[in-house]
């Protein structure tokens, strides 16, 4: 299949190291924002042999490429519609698209997001996915799976502990993560980062409902951020004494009057914290009959030379697993089926 490679940060390096080292993928495109990547051949980007394919920041010619697929990796932004606009372009241009920007469940914006990229895919006959670790995985496939050993289910609860000080990238940590600013200046209500973290696992929340058969009454936020004791170097830079070191945004959906559905997502500038020491980096809660608990750690690669950390790997690889399928999909929105997941009407 014919990949087009979009952005390579540390998730789009990986994708596009899978991608080159793959028989049954061609890479024909490759799209960077930097001026400095621009020009460069791919595989000297991936750290692979020279490929051909030259970096490119002219969003037509990737537009004019002929191409089965575009891998759409670029980071997070603030607003969560950022990435709209490109990814309805390449939609109409024909070219199938999985993204780790979120999109993976627009109907739980409302109809008239979902018809937004719907419409776009089905004017070029291809299919947009939605898809990484966390959203995409842990709630979407494994807690899902999980709830069918359940005879009956009162409550589950997802909740995810990540260490951020080895994220290299100043702006992404300090901007769009929000972690080392002044926790004065950040509204946990009505503020950019909760509203863009909302907007991005409400989706998460909505898919597993739907799955399960459930109505929430409603969603309610819960969020928390934990300040810097003293100063703490990490390698996007430092965190002041008396700024944020950790970001804790939790939603709990309520299903009549009760809290049925709780996902928490924390990163840490500082995992010694007794706050965060010895938590998994994921944990499924079950309460219900029976009550079971999961538990998910990454563990980091050993191989020598070997730069890229394990939720770089586990964020590229459903991306490349999801390959054959949205290819075949029939133009629209895909959206991965579920086996057996516990439902309000079992």
């Amino acid at each position: 299949m014919r990949v087009v490679q979009w952005a390579t940060g540390a998730i789009g390096r990986t994708c596009l190291r899978a991608v080159l080292d793959s028989p049954d993928l061609d890479l024909v495109g490759l799209y960077v924002y930097g001026a400095k990547k621009e020009g460069r051949d791919a595989g000297d980007i991936a750290r692979r042999p020279l490929t051909g394919v030259t970096a490119t920041r002219d969003v037509e010619e990737i537009l004019a490429l002929d191409a089965d697929v575009v891998l759409h990796t670029p980071r997070l932004q603030l607003a969560y519609q950022h990435h709209d606009e490109d990814i309805c372009r390449l939609l109409r241009s024909g070219k199938n698209v999985v993204t780790t920007t979120g999109h993976h469940y627009p109907k739980a914006h409302g109809a008239s997001r979902h018809e937004m990229f719907r419409q776009a895919a089905l004017d070029g006959g291809a299919t947009l996915y939605g898809v990484g670790i966390s959203p995409g995985v842990v709630g979407e496939r494994l807690a899902l799976a999980l709830s069918g050993v359940a005879v009956s289910l009162d409550r589950i609860e997802i909740d995810e502990v990540l260490d951020a000080s080895g994220m290299p990238d100043p702006e992404f940590a300090f901007t769009v993560l929000g972690l080392g600013s002044d926790p004065s200046t950040v509204d946990l209500s009505g503020g950019a980062l909760p509203v863009l973290f909302g907007q991005l696992y409400l989706e998460t929340l909505r898919f597993m409902a739907d799955r399960m058969g459930v109505t929430f009454d409603r969603v309610e936020p819960d969020h928390h951020l934990e300040v810097a004791s003293s100063d703490l170097t990490v390698s996007a830079g430092v965190i002041r004494a008396g700024t944020v070191v950790a970001t804790e945004w939790r939603w709990h959906g309520i299903v009549d009057g009760a809290r049925f559905l709780t996902l928490a997502i924390i990163w840490t500038m500082d995992p010694t914290l007794p706050r965060y020491a010895g938590r998994d980096h994921w944990t499924v809660r079950m309460t219900g009959r029976p009550n079971v608990v999961m538990t998910l750690n990454l563990v980091e690669p050993d191989e020598p030379g070997v730069r890229t950390t394990a939720a770089q790997y586990v964020t590229a690889g459903p991306v490349i697993r999801a390959i054959p399928a949205v290819v075949a999909a029939p133009p629209g929105i895909f959206e991965p089926p579920v086996f057996g997941p516990w439902t309000a009407r079992s």
